[in-house]
């Protein structure tokens, strides 16, 4: 499945500042969160909601947050129960499944946020562009969108339709109340053209990259639906009980410096502020990122997610700890001896110094047949370590 079970301006982001601040229209639900945040006795032990989001805004926590990309999956037992009754798709379309699953994992783990059960193409059926998951495979786009009329054809009002991924959201709030923090997601506007214009994953991105070189003009095109579409996808999720955004960017890592900011990053960036100002933060994550950080960076997005190919402390140098960092424990170190993830855990957690705006999690999603109880342990390990905040007055 794809990512999370499987987004030059130089602005910087700030939304610290909007913890007290008015937003009209927005939803209850962000803002008792804030006012969660700001309510906190000091020396006293926080929610993993408010250790969550606190970190995310780089302010400082009891400990370090942590969750899991693809938290959720085929490597849980309870998961693959579900599985031999239903379709990938029938569990994203069903809330109650969704919310179950997400509901299992995050219990399980003892993490401090839940992610929702969803995938990143299902935006693609209301815009008109049929896809399936073929076993072994992934997913498959039947009609590749190759040319502007392709382009032309896909529909941009019929985001309702993806309401049942609120729907799973607002279970999962009901369930978790202020316990763990709530993370709603999408796929970037790149990541999810380059879907559209393969038809399936790929190593080099031919057609999508001819088309953005071929024609400019098309592509931007293709990048405006997908966020038409995004957005109000994304304030749904927000108005159901999301406490953040992340906006996974699978495929960036696949372009080049130059290309990233002339073809994506202006309207990833405007995106990205898009979903801010909905009052909520936002994590963005691409794999194989190391030399696009800088200019990831300049999209103002709260959170960067980073892979393992990058040391922790080198990554957030490159950025001048301008914004909060997610990561990154290369997810098969979770299949190695107990003792050795617990060095290379302890091994991050010191890179990032007792900095405040760091998130444990891994590098990528967990992969089939991890070990659960090494899942487990690596939370464990993480609550063990240090205090980040140890005698600091919050």
């Amino acid at each position: 499945m794809t990512d999370p079970f499987a987004i030059s301006t130089g602005a910087s982001s700030d939304t610290t500042h909007q913890l007290n601040a008015p937003f009209d229209g927005q939803p209850k639900s962000t803002n008792s969160r804030r006012q969660s945040l700001s309510e906190i006795p000091a020396g006293s032990v926080m929610t993993g909601a408010q250790r969550f989001l606190r970190a995310c805004l780089q302010q400082p926590v009891d400990v370090t947050p942590v969750w899991f990309l693809r938290q959720a999956g085929r490597y849980m037992a309870e998961y693959q129960a579900v599985r031999r009754y239903h379709s990938l798709l029938e569990i994203c379309q069903t809330p109650q499944l969704a919310a179950a699953v997400t509901i299992t994992a995050a219990e399980k783990l003892d993490v401090d946020a839940a992610i929702i059960f969803a995938d990143l193409l299902l935006p693609f059926t209301p815009m008109g562009l049929d896809f399936e998951f073929i076993n072994g495979e992934g997913p498959a786009v039947h009609h590749p969108v190759r040319s502007a009329a392709d382009i032309d054809a896909l529909r941009t009002d019929r985001v309702t339709e993806l309401g049942y991924v609120s729907e799973a959201i607002q279970q999962v709030a009901a369930h978790f109340k202020d316990r763990l923090g709530i993370i709603g997601f999408c796929g970037a506007p790149y990541t999810l053209a380059s879907y559209m214009i393969e038809g399936r994953g790929s190593r080099n991105w031919i057609e999508t990259k001819s088309l953005m070189y071929r024609d400019p003009g098309a592509f931007r095109a293709l990048l405006d639906k997908l966020v038409a579409v995004l957005v109000p996808y994304c304030r749904q999720q927000i108005e159901a009980g999301a406490d953040v955004i992340q906006i996974f960017d699978s495929w960036v890592g696949s372009l080049s410096v130059q290309d990233y900011r002339e073809f994506v990053l202006p309207l990833t960036t405007e995106f990205i502020r898009s979903v801010q100002s909905f009052g909520v933060p936002v994590i963005y994550f691409g794999v194989d990122t190391a030399s696009l950080l800088p200019a990831m960076r300049s999209t103002g997005a709260d959170v960067l997610g980073l892979d393992w190919r990058v040391p922790l402390d080198a990554a957030w140098t490159s950025i001048s700890h301008a914004c909060a960092v997610q990561g990154n424990l290369d997810p098969i170190t979770l299949f190695a001896p107990q003792d050795l993830i617990r060095d290379r855990v302890h091994s991050i957690l010191s890179q990032a110094a007792m900095r405040p705006g760091h998130i444990f999690n891994v590098g990528h999603g967990i992969v089939p047949g991890t070990p659960v109880e090494n899942v487990q342990a690596a939370v464990r390990f993480v609550r063990e370590y240090p205090s980040a905040t140890k005698g600091l007055k919050l």
